[in-house]
């Protein structure tokens, strides 16, 4: 894997371009406003950096981060996806995303929406629990006592067993919860969003987790 395609350039994927360029990758970044909006951060970035359509993260991407609003899940590209690991690091906050039926139900979750939408994808659920800020700041090396822990959750082994390393190589230990479903356990509002959790305090707080209309 050499290039990490970036679908979104918010703070998350902002500070994920940093983090792949800090560790070698190159990234293609592309927002929902095009590439000539993106100029100043991927001056900032380097020559590691380019910015794109949303069409060419998709395909230049060997491993693609999708961290765009719900409401723009549609606007991903599905065959250039075919076959490749994606990255979901979304939330669902309806004060932002409008209410989505299945959601509020708990039906699903935003994990499997994206992963719907890309049926050939392999997406594993990532990312969404760390603050945008934390990601560049709260990394150490493997063997760190008290290692910040991070989640992954999904459907394919070997595409978790990719963004686990990819973790590692960033700073972070991962704690694998299961299915690409079991992802609302870490989603806004439960005992492990956004706490800067060691492994087995993370897998405990996980562990705890309840459904909303549970709490």
């Amino acid at each position: 894997m050499t290039t990490i395609g970036i679908i979104g350039a918010g703070n998350i994927g902002a500070q994920l371009a940093r983090l792949a360029v800090e560790h070698g990758y190159d990234v293609a970044i592309a927002n929902s406003r095009g590439p000539e909006t993106l100029t100043d951060l991927v001056s900032e970035l380097g020559d590691r950096a380019h910015a794109v359509t949303r069409d060419e993260a998709a395909e230049q991407g060997d491993l693609v981060v999708v961290t765009t609003p719900l409401a723009a899940i549609e606007t991903i590209p599905v065959e250039p996806l075919v076959g490749k690991v994606v990255i979901d690091t979304n939330n669902y906050y309806p004060q932002r995303d409008g209410h989505i039926a299945a959601l509020d139900d708990e039906t699903t979750t935003t994990a499997e929406l994206l992963q719907d939408h890309l049926p050939g994808a392999r997406v594993v659920k990532a990312f969404n629990h760390i603050a945008a800020a934390d990601l560049t700041t709260a990394g150490s090396p493997a063997g760190t006592v008290g290692r910040r822990a991070l989640v992954v959750a999904g459907d394919d082994a070997e595409a978790k067993r990719v963004v686990s390393d990819l973790l590692d190589e960033f700073g972070f230990d991962a704690v694998d919860i299961g299915a690409l479903a079991e992802g609302w356990r870490i989603q806004r509002d439960t005992p492990g969003y956004v706490k800067p959790y060691a492994a087995l305090e993370l897998e405990q707080a996980v562990a705890d987790a309840k459904r909303y209309r549970d709490m």
